[in-house]
């Protein structure tokens, strides 16, 4: 059998892919915001059951009702009201165009199934997860085919192997498979696949196809209209095959604009549907969201500990490596693939929103894995000929699986993955870890956390809110006396607590208090934070903080500290407050105290 290392892998990973999916972390059983139909996916989706079920295309008037059944984090935010009072979808209708077969049958089996056809059910939630694991196997398996075009079996093995176990690709593929991604990384693979098929042999079906892959990509995500440099330019690596190129253009000009035809007729799905639900034509749908063209926020996006690309996935460095390899080897692959990879990234990273919401890692640029696979099977048979390059190689693809795997678990079931609030004195403390004292957590609000032993500890300061008589309306009742501090909406910043400091005091300032809660907030934007300021008269010259409602669950009453270290700065005072943070759930806090001590 040829070709069968390459053939095992992709067995093999088609095989994980399914496992983790229907065992590890089956979204299509866990209900509300973790369904398989939620957030951003809800609102790709509402174009289904707004057409095909409750025929509400323009009031999306099920949205409210369907998110108090079963609560699809998100789902009434994924459309606006739009000046002509009807109700624009946020997102474009490329992935339902793509949900569309996985959405009829499930919607054909739900009533037969004993489930409601109502568009979010069970059999609608696996479809669409199961549905999006078959679209991943069928992008793996082009992928593969792509590669053996150009690379040995054993290099296209690797490199699938690496995609799937050592890059975020296996997190939105098997577990977050609904998402764009996904399905963008097979229509990438399809279009280099058909790309190639169409300069091998010209024909109108394989034209028409990679306008309608264009068209869908673009349906998809606007911006994925530069797929369109992939057929312009592959296989053209010096000047006379550009002049080549061009004479090609020229005698085929009529399959290039049936090519171009097909496209726009997929994109004017979006324009028709804008015309049909608001009178216009054209419509920004993301409203205040946009782009910084002249300030993209590269190293952010590749580096930063928030989302870096290469932070969290570092196993791409090798993609990128390989463009060196790429134009040594296949001169005629590297111009389109490295142009490509280019555009993509300052597009990606020019995204005002740069770390792409609640993402493991970059997951915006999934879908280019399908490009850069070929820089990195160029570099994969670069390090595979000698064995002092080999090993090592070899050893940093396991470790950097290693570290995959680890992060997948933790964004899913571990827990030490904090999407969006990532930072580096987290990720350094957490890192490989598979637990961690509560307490860490903290280093998510605060880059100090004592952990030695206390010397010379002194009291500074008690307060109990005896005397507070604001909170006479809270619905909590106090922790300890009659009186307790109540935040709530209305009361959104407690009096500072203050006290006379100076730099010969100690050195660490400790502030503990009590909080007892209603109703655990998530959305960590609006948790109540327990602050600790260093001022100078009236000048802040330091300020720490951390999150309560971290630690703190519905109906719980517990007790937190914050450390703060000196300043180097001149400074006269501390002040201890809490902050709600624009939230409107209740919280009360009592027993404040402040101390100094020096650390061990």
């Amino acid at each position: 059998m040829k070709n069968r290392l390459s053939l095992y892998a992709w067995l093999f990973a088609s095989a994980f892919l399914l496992a983790v999916n229907l065992f590890y972390y089956p979204k299509w059983k866990i209900p509300g915001a973790e369904a398989a139909i939620s957030w951003d996916v809800s609102g790709y989706y509402f174009y289904l059951p707004a057409a095909f079920i409750y025929k509400d295309l323009k009031q999306v008037g099920f949205r409210e009702e369907i998110h108090q059944k079963y609560q699809p984090a998100g789902s009434p935010y994924q459309a606006f009201q739009h000046e002509s009072g009807n109700y624009v979808m946020k997102y474009s209708a490329g992935m339902a165009v793509q949900y569309l077969p996985f959405f009829l049958a499930a919607h054909a089996l739900a009533k037969p199934l004993g489930y409601p056809a109502d568009g979010f059910s069970r059999p609608y939630q696996v479809a669409i997860s199961l549905g999006s694991v078959l679209v991943a196997i069928i992008g793996l398996w082009f992928m593969r085919k792509v590669l053996l075009r150009y690379f040995r079996d054993g290099v296209a093995a690797a490199t699938l192997l690496i995609l799937v176990l050592a890059t975020n690709y296996l997190d939105y593929s098997a577990i977050n498979g609904p998402m764009t991604h996904n399905y963008l990384f097979t229509l990438y693979a399809l279009l280099i696949w058909l790309t190639i098929k169409f300069y091998e042999r010209p024909a109108y079906a394989k034209a028409l196809g990679v306008g309608l892959i264009l068209g869908l990509a673009a349906l998809t995500r606007p911006t994925e209209v530069i797929a369109a440099l992939i057929p312009i330019l592959w296989g053209v690596g010096s000047v006379a095959q550009a002049r080549e190129r061009l004479a090609f253009f020229g005698s085929h000009w009529p399959k290039l604009a049936l090519a171009a035809a097909a496209t726009i007729a997929v994109g004017s799905i979006q324009l028709i549907y804008w015309k049909y639900v608001s009178g216009d034509w054209i419509v920004y749908s993301y409203q205040d969201q946009g782009f910084s063209w002249l300030k993209p926020h590269i190293r952010n996006g590749l580096f930063s500990y928030r989302a870096g690309w290469l932070m969290y996935t570092p196993a791409m460095g090798f993609a990128l490596l390989g463009f060196i390899t790429l134009a040594r080897q296949q001169r005629p692959l590297f111009l389109a693939t490295f142009l490509f990879t280019l555009l993509f990234i300052y597009i990606a990273f020019a995204w005002d929103i740069w770390w792409y919401g609640g993402s493991l890692g970059q997951r915006s640029m999934v879908q280019a894995y399908a490009v850069l696979a070929v820089p990195l099977a160029s570099f994969v048979t670069w390090a595979g000929k000698r064995a002092w390059t080999a090993w090592p190689f070899a050893a940093l693809c396991l470790f950097f699986a290693y570290a995959n795997l680890w992060w997948t678990h933790q964004a899913h079931r571990g827990g030490l993955f904090a999407s969006e609030q990532m930072n580096r004195p987290y990720f350094q403390r957490v890192f490989l870890r598979y637990s961690v004292p509560d307490d860490v957590r903290k280093l998510l609000d605060t880059d100090e956390l004592f952990e030695g032993e206390r010397k010379n500890v002194k009291l500074l300061k008690e307060e109990n809110f005896e005397s507070d008589t604001t909170a006479y309306n809270c619905p909590l009742p106090p922790i300890e006396g009659q009186h307790s501090l109540c935040l709530d909406a209305e009361r959104q910043y407690s009096p500072p607590v203050e006290v006379p400091l100076s730099p010969a005091d100690g050195q660490w300032v400790r502030a503990e208090a009590t909080f007892r809660c209603q109703h655990k907030e998530w959305n960590f934007w609006q948790m109540t934070q327990f602050i600790v300021r260093f001022v100078n008269g009236e000048e802040v010259v330091k300020e720490r903080a951390i999150r309560v409602y971290r630690f703190l669950d519905s109906g719980e009453t517990k007790r937190l500290y914050i450390d703060s270290e000196f300043p180097e700065a001149p400074f006269d005072k501390v002040a201890v407050f809490f902050w709600n943070a624009d939230g409107g759930k209740p919280i009360v806090v009592d027993e404040v105290r402040v101390e100094v001590f020096e650390g061990s």
